[in-house]
């Protein structure tokens, strides 16, 4: 007789199932993602940083600067992860985001002396380092596990991403109240103790092409993930009309931590009907198509054999410059030295870079143009919103797009780019009351960037090596910020203040942060960047170009010729019996059976 699935022992087995799914690896990755963006909510402690260090503009922008470089420059945890399981990767990025942080609030707070520039500089940049270590360990390895819906699980990973910042805006004002020095100890344990609560979760598993229901599940936590935004829109809204004590911020955030555990409800019912259609599959006779099983298995070790003998035969370097086609896995060296990769590589640098400016200079923009402090912490929140929505806006609609009409990512790059320069040239001008349409356009177009430019890496150059090619696609963006931030930005704010304390007749004392106020602050700095968007915008369309022909053709056909075949049902072989001949590369569809008894067990 079977074991009865009653009782507290199949409860027993069905949690440790639903632990062990697929879905409950995407909720932990969600989870964990949405509390790693501590990056983006650097408007909200630089001016901490510069009073209280007596910094410069030029002086936190290189702050800022190398902070970037440190969230971006993921090689490191890319190559760990071609050798390592994904929770080593995570540990490790727990561990970093922790010591980098502590560090910056001990100077903060005034527990430890005046560091040097150099080495907050570092500290910063090993803090920041640890975002790429949770991208690369929960981000890759969706990708791996759901190739298929690429566009899709970028977007509402980097997504949630995008929404960190304001959930961590709320958590931190529920906890410490209005003290800004505490955000930045907030930044160091809420991300290293969830990754470390759910890091044995996040595994590579295999690849089920057409599995049901997959879509579905994704739109669902989709709808999930829309709720939560707008609660944090809502919260928002009402916190710049209304002031908050530390009871209503509690409230927040328990309606917030209610959104983000919500998707175990979507968890718990695939994997309850996973479980349900499992035992009916046991109940009848295993119907397989023996020989349609073979001959792709066949076709499979084939194609294998024929790789592994071509790799043989060509020296790596030799390949160096011959790549294969666009869409099979290049090696790291054929990715990196390809003309799409330097034009990807250029379009980040001024995309990226752009946006990335306008966003960690909020503060200051918002300052300089006398906009009260309520409205530049909006300002900060609506950012970290609209790119929730322009990442998960164009990982669905390219994905959309991309299948039902051939319409290449690309391209719609290329229309994002475009956009951001819209919100480039409202901060330059400054119009009054502008800022709030800047921060929407450059939160969407920032967040917009980022699944298209992952996406395309992965089509163009396969998934072998995904983890460190992504991250040096990454890398572009720390480029693009030095060059705008630290070299323009900075550099013309500091030469206007200068200016202006000069004609006021006021000598900067060593230590005395420097400040400006008008629009000529930022007008230049922004102009060049608007400029320079949209060269990128005009570099993108060649890309657009070589890869249209790749595009409109069928990108994920070798995906689903390498998965594991499906159970079919015509004209097929019956095994009725447990001791009936199973063919071997048929093990994927075979089921654990009891030992004793005869008895079967999930």
């Amino acid at each position: 007789m079977c074991i009865d699935e009653g009782g507290w022992r199949a409860m027993g087995r069905f949690g440790r199932r639903i632990i062990a799914g697929r879905w409950f690896m995407v909720f932990s990755c969600l989870l964990i993602l949405s509390v790693s963006g501590g990056t983006y909510i650097f408007g909200l402690y630089s001016e901490d940083i510069k009073k209280t260090l007596g910094y410069d503009q030029t002086t936190l922008n290189l702050i800022s600067f190398f902070k970037e470089l440190g969230a971006n420059i993921g090689i490191i945890s890319g190559l760990i992860n071609e050798v390592t399981p994904p929770w080593v990767v995570l540990l490790l990025g727990a561990a970093m985001n922790f010591s980098g942080y502590f560090f910056i609030w001990l100077a903060v707070s005034g527990h430890i002396a005046n560091p040097q520039v150099w080495w907050m500089c570092l500290c910063i940049c090993v803090g920041a380092n640890s975002q790429t270590f949770a991208n690369t360990g929960a981000l890759v390895t969706c990708v791996k596990n759901f190739p298929e819906s690429r566009g899709i699980v970028i977007g509402l990973l980097k997504g949630y991403v995008g929404l960190s910042g304001a959930i961590i805006s709320q958590i931190y004002h529920a906890l410490y109240g209005d003290d800004g020095k505490s955000l930045i100890l907030l930044i160091a344990w809420l991300p290293a103790v969830v990754s470390g609560v759910f890091l044995r979760t996040v595994r590579v598993m295999k690849v089920n092409i057409g599995q049901a229901n997959e879509l579905k599940v994704f739109y669902n936590l989709l709808f999930v993930s829309f709720g939560l935004a707008g609660v944090l829109m809502a919260i928002i809204i009402v916190q710049n009309r209304v002031t908050f004590n530390r009871l209503d911020y509690v409230i927040c955030v328990s309606i917030i931590v209610v959104f983000l555990f919500s998707p175990m409800i979507l968890v718990i019912r695939e994997e309850m009907m996973v479980w349900k259609r499992k035992k009916e599959m046991l109940g009848d006779p295993l119907t397989l198509s023996i020989r349609e099983v073979g001959d792709r298995d066949r076709d499979r070790d084939t194609r294998k054999n024929e790789a592994i003998e071509a790799t043989m035969t060509v020296l790596w370097y030799q390949s160096v410059f011959s790549p294969p086609e666009r869409g099979e896995d290049y090696t790291i060296l054929q990715a990196v030295l390809s003309v799409d990769m330097l034009i990807l590589f250029t379009v980040t640098i001024t995309g990226a870079g752009g946006t990335l400016t306008a966003i960690d200079n909020l503060g200051q923009i918002g300052k300089s143009l006398g906009y009260p402090d309520k409205s530049i912490t909006t300002f900060v929140s609506l950012v970290s919103i609209w790119g929730y929505l322009g990442r998960v806006a164009s990982g669905f609609a390219s994905e959309i797009f991309l299948a039902k009409y051939k319409f290449p990512r690309p391209l719609m790059l290329t229309l994002v780019l475009l956009l951001s320069c819209g919100g480039h040239l409202l901060i330059a001008f400054g119009v009054p009351n502008s800022l709030y349409a800047a921060s929407v356009l450059i939160g969407l177009c920032f967040g917009a960037l980022w699944p298209l430019i992952f996406s395309i890496i992965s089509e163009l150059f396969g998934l072998k090596h995904y983890s460190t090619l992504l991250n040096f696609g990454g890398a572009a963006s720390p480029v693009g910020a030095y060059i705008f931030n630290v070299r323009v930005a900075g550099v013309l704010y500091d030469k206007e203040g200068t200016k202006q304390m000069e004609d006021q007749g006021i000598i900067r004392q060593p230590g005395e942060d420097l400040s400006c106020t008008g629009v000529e602050c930022f007008k230049l700095a922004f102009l060049i960047i608007a400029a320079s968007s949209f060269v990128g915008c005009i570099v993108s369309l060649i890309l657009v170009a070589r890869t249209r022909k790749f595009y409109r053709s069928d990108i994920y056909k070798r995906f689903r010729e390498q998965a594991d075949p499906p159970v079919v049902e015509p004209e097929s072989t019956t095994i009725t019996g447990m001791n009936a001949p199973m063919p071997p590369s048929s093990a994927h569809y075979s089921h654990r059976f009891c030992k004793n008894g005869g008895r079967r067990e999930d």
